[in-house]
């Protein structure tokens, strides 16, 4: 996959200590990357060969081509 034809999605911390987490692709999903943001920060994340899945653990607004979606804060 080029670099210019992958996908990419913005992650804005609605609070502190959102957790953004990538998953591999292939037979195993495992993690392979996670990040820790506070309010106001923000995270531009790219899938590529190497990335099939970005968990959002945390209040946090998420945007894509796809649109906008807004995570749950965590009890």
């Amino acid at each position: 996959m080029s670099q210019s034809g992958s996908d990419f999605v913005v992650i804005k911390a609605q609070q502190d200590g959102v957790q953004v987490i990538g998953l591999t692709r292939g037979t195993d999903t495992r993690f392979h990357h996670a990040e820790k943001l506070d309010r106001g920060e923000v995270m531009i994340a790219q899938f590529t060969e190497h990335t099939s899945a970005i968990k959002v653990r945390g209040h946090a607004k998420i945007y894509s081509h796809h649109g906008e979606v807004e995570s749950e804060p965590k009890s």
